[in-house]
């Protein structure tokens, strides 16, 4: 009986995501010399071509996309085992390697993971910040288990996820109590050429809260942009500019920062989600987490 070779399948199944075999090396700390001689052992155990060259990467064949397919349910599948063993293990904590996308509030990212330290198990929870073109390329090859983020996966990423809704919530506009009481009157006109600290562009918050001012017909005066939420959070409490923050953590933000609320922005709402590889979970935590969301999950 011949067997397939599981290592020459995970390296192809990375070139395959990735389009190039320089890339795959890149991410899999194996030489490109080294996994094009596994490409073509596969190739030869397969007896079919799986890439051709297009232009300065690659493409699958017609044999190499139904493999692709193949490897989408096992690789995933072998982490739900690893996961269910993990489980099982009541001497040992169970770990937990979340990412958090960098433009998330980490006040929100740590209420979604609360109740993981809440469980009553021994727990060992590993979290590490990221963009996220990083931090799913980590969750597809199972350096992370979940990706905490405030978007879904975008289709554009080359990897079967699974998008879970784990919490929403409206957005408040907030500031310094002196600032805010300046233009409290007749909000939200008021607002008009007003000074505020903002998230940067690549943030679906800041997007939608361009949209709302244009909706509202405001020309604020943009301060500051932060890419980090915490740092945007300390310059708003001093008084830089107004700014915004989740209506669920208002009471946590007027406690740490001494902040007053100006008004809602009606219309705006931010998400949240947990993104995993596969679609049943095993591991108890993530399983916590994403009890959280009731219905609503999403694949990608």
């Amino acid at each position: 009986m011949n067997w397939l070779n599981y290592h020459h399948l995970l390296h192809f199944w990375s070139v395959a995501r990735e389009g190039s075999i320089r890339k795959a090396s890149e991410i899999s700390g194996v030489t490109s010399s080294s996994i094009s001689v596994q490409l073509r052992q596969l190739e030869k155990a397969l007896g079919a071509q799986l890439f051709r060259k297009e232009g300065r990467g690659l493409v699958l064949t017609e044999t190499g996309n139904k493999v692709l397919e193949y490897a989408n349910e096992i690789f995933p599948k072998g982490l739900e085992l690893l996961e269910s063993v993990r489980a099982m293990k009541a001497d040992r904590p169970v770990e937990l390697r979340v990412g958090v996308r960098d433009v998330m509030p980490k006040l929100m990212a740590y209420r979604l993971l609360e109740p993981v330290f809440l469980s009553g198990k021994a727990v060992r929870v590993v979290c590490r910040e990221g963009e996220m073109p990083d931090l799913v390329t980590d969750l597809s090859i199972h350096r992370l288990d979940l990706v905490l983020a405030d978007t879904p996966l975008d289709p554009a990423y080359k990897i079967k996820g699974y998008s879970h809704l784990v919490n929403q919530s409206g957005i408040l506009i907030v500031g310094a109590p002196a600032l805010v009481a300046r233009y409290r009157r007749g909000f939200p006109k008021s607002l008009d050429t007003a000074p505020f600290v903002l998230p940067t562009t690549n943030c679906r918050l800041r997007r939608d809260m361009d949209k709302w001012f244009h909706e509202q017909n405001l020309a604020i005066r943009v301060v500051a942009e932060f890419a980090d939420s915490a740092m945007l959070k300390i310059a708003g409490s001093r008084g830089l500019g107004l700014f915004a923050v989740p209506s669920m953590m208002r009471q946590d933000v007027e406690s740490m920062y001494g902040i007053a609320v100006l008004g809602p922005m009606e219309t705006v709402e931010e998400q949240y989600y947990a993104i995993t590889v596969s679609k049943r979970v095993a591991n108890p935590l993530i399983t916590s987490i994403l009890q959280m969301a009731g219905p609503g999950n999403k694949k990608r």
